[in-house]
């Protein structure tokens, strides 16, 4: 009787670990997301969201996310919850969240980790964005095509190369169709503050700027150009809803292109660490619609622009291209390197305003 009962305790045995493999892969597959800014229903973070939300819908995956999470040791903390309690995945979706992210990566070695628009990677850590200046040079056609004034205001976040990017790329659109315009910038230093933003709005405005864009996450500086009767350009995601009368277009996010691909990759066991930097052609980044305001012949034109960028027979930082200073910082015949635009610490002629 005992032999038969060691028999069947065997084959127990025999059978889980046989079975260790399918129990394994049969787990859940648990994938955290940390936010800068509230969700909300527009901007930065709700972008990510829906991104988030089109991972959960796929089989065997599991999503969290922790929001508001300020750059520095806050994010420290909230990334290192997360790998201690088991997120397989975690992306971190702000600038600051770099050094946080590689800190707590080099604990958790099994842990994968995605950071978003920085440049730092590790055997376990890739960094990721989108080429955002693409779709940022198709609204400066927009804007372009549209300002009386020739003074186009831009609320700027953070002098940091992210956006010195986006703010150079939107120059480059708007002058393209509009030699004469120039974009004001100012600093917010925020992210997320509404208030701030929408007060820097009023500020270019007074200085006559009747067309208003953004680097940050809340529609402020939307309502502001709104309530003043001037135009404005989003940024996230589309924010017609918050001005319909002013809104010419957003430049926008469209996570749900990339996330459950990395998503995939994991669970095939094929990640691998990586700078990943997606366009247009790929779909992460895009135009929201046109507002009725802008005619055709403009939304025909920038459209087309668009199948250029997409099909690789235009670039948008092609030389020759100078800086504020008059000085060529790219060659005639010369397209800037991806190396450049990560750097990118200087704007190009047609930006008025500090740098720094």
């Amino acid at each position: 009787m005992r032999k038969l009962v060691g028999i069947a305790l065997l084959a127990a045995m025999v059978a889980v670990a046989g079975f260790g493999t399918t129990v394994a892969q049969a787990k859940d597959l648990k994938v955290g997301f940390v936010y800068v800014s509230p969700i909300g229903d527009a901007g930065y973070s709700y972008a990510h969201d829906l991104g988030r939300q089109s991972v959960a819908k796929m089989d065997g995956v599991k999503t969290f996310y922790v929001e508001s999470v300020p750059e520095g040791a806050d994010a420290t903390r909230v990334v290192n919850n997360m790998a201690r309690k088991g997120d397989d995945v975690i992306f971190g979706t702000s600038f600051g969240y770099m050094d946080p992210m590689l800190k707590v990566a080099k604990k958790f070695p099994n842990t994968t980790f995605m950071h978003c628009s920085g440049y730092k990677t590790a055997p376990n850590m890739s960094a990721y964005f989108g080429r955002m200046y693409q779709a940022r040079y198709l609204a400066g056609l927009v804007a372009g095509s549209m300002t009386k004034s020739n003074i186009i205001g831009y609320a700027g976040a953070f002098p940091i190369p992210e956006v010195k990017r986006g703010i150079n790329a939107f120059t480059l659109g708007v002058r393209a169709v509009n030699p004469k315009a120039k974009v004001h910038v100012v600093w917010t230093k925020t992210w997320y503050d509404p208030a701030t933003e929408k007060e820097a709005a009023k500020s270019l405005i007074d200085i006559g700027a009747d067309v208003i864009a953004q680097h940050q996450d809340s529609p402020g500086p939307q309502e502001a150009a709104q309530e003043a009767g001037v135009y404005s350009i989003g940024y996230n995601s589309d924010m017609s809803a918050f001005a319909p009368k002013a809104h010419l277009t957003s430049a926008i996010w469209n996570w749900s292109a990339f996330y459950p691909v990395v998503i995939e990759k994991v669970k095939k066991g094929e990640w691998k660490a990586d700078n990943y930097w997606w366009g247009l052609s790929e779909g992460v980044v895009d135009l929201a619609p046109f507002g009725d305001m802008v005619p055709k012949k403009v939304q025909d034109m920038v459209n087309a622009r668009k199948a250029e960028i997409k099909n690789g027979t235009f670039k948008v930082f092609a030389g020759p291209i100078k800086d504020q200073s008059g000085k060529v910082r790219i060659k005639k015949g010369e397209v800037a390197s991806d190396k450049m635009l990560t750097g990118m610490d200087w704007f190009v002629e047609g930006v008025e305003g500090s740098n720094q």
